[in-house]
């Protein structure tokens, strides 16, 4: 292990590394990957820099294991090479307990509850609960108010504990409840806009435009089985500024009764099977390639 928890790579700061993961914490406004052929920062591009320690014709990389939405800060674990990848989501909701922190609109109706629907996303890349259990996955959420509603108008800070993790499960799910992600601009209301002001005078001149509220929604906790060691590690990111009233009061929940998942063997990590069939059948292509254009 390397304890390396001061280093901070353009919106990502390593909490722990060894041979086979690292866990770090993402900053709000950072991609998790960015797409192809678009040079902009992200978790994947960082911890590759981070890997290839400068020699840009090195082939060494980072395998994502899940993700965070742009502008969702918190804790996130990232596989060194492809096993131990496929081991995590393979193995995922048995072996990780996820909880984050939330402020969202207005007074909840109790104090603690769950939210179980199936969530299916449409062509527009919007997500929303569905009936038909066959066109949507189940997503179940649990959650808790950590403080009574505040401010005005009110809002409420809650614990949600995901029990899966679909794409903007927690902020669907909340919005479809009445109650969205504060900052959330897609789920939530749109925010109001300025009064017009006329052209050229003095107060036009000097306004500036007002950034876009945070999203209120934070990784706070992540605990799960090291894929080496088959022991279970805990990490946290501090909550940020909208949450600082939370503390350390809030235990994250220990992994039990979980079914063993076998570990994966430590050393050189192996080569899965379904990749060495791929790359084997690749080979084997190229190769009819290169005897066809010989003849």
């Amino acid at each position: 292990m390397k304890g390396r928890s001061e280093n901070r790579l353009r919106g990502v700061r390593i909490l722990y590394e060894d041979p086979q993961i690292f866990v770090i914490e993402k900053a709000a406004g950072v991609l998790s990957q960015a797409l192809r052929n678009v040079d902009e920062n992200s978790v994947e591009a960082a911890l590759g820099d981070y890997v290839r320690k400068g020699q840009w014709k090195s082939s060494r990389r980072v395998y994502l294991v899940h993700r965070l939405d742009r502008d969702t800060s918190g804790v996130m674990v990232v596989a060194k090479t492809e096993a131990v990848q496929q081991w995590f989501r393979e193995h995922w909701n048995e072996v990780t307990t996820k909880v984050y922190l939330a402020r969202v609109a207005g007074a909840l109706d109790a104090e603690k509850g769950v939210f179980e629907s199936y969530l299916a996303e449409d062509e527009k890349f919007f997500v929303r609960s569905v009936r038909d259990g066959r066109s949507g996955k189940f997503a179940r959420t649990v959650w808790r108010a950590v403080e009574p509603p505040a401010g005005e108008p009110p809002s409420t800070l809650v614990e949600v504990l995901l029990k899966s993790g679909r794409k903007h499960q927690i902020r669907v799910h909340f919005a479809e409840a009445g109650h969205p992600v504060l900052g959330d601009a897609k789920y939530g209301p749109k925010p109001p806009k300025p009064p017009p002001r006329a052209k050229g005078t003095p107060e036009a001149r000097r306004r500036r435009p007002v950034p876009p509220p945070p999203l209120c929604l934070h990784a706070w906790k992540l605990s799960f089985e090291h894929p080496a060691t088959h022991k279970t590690l805990s990490f946290e990111a501090a909550p940020p500024r909208w949450a600082k009233q939370v503390g350390r009061a809030v235990p994250c929940p220990p992994l039990t009764g979980k079914t063993p998942v076998p570990p994966v063997q430590t050393g050189k990590m192996p080569v899965p099977k379904v990749v060495f069939k791929q790359q084997r059948q690749k080979g084997r292509k190229q190769k009819e390639k290169r005897n066809d254009k010989r003849s």
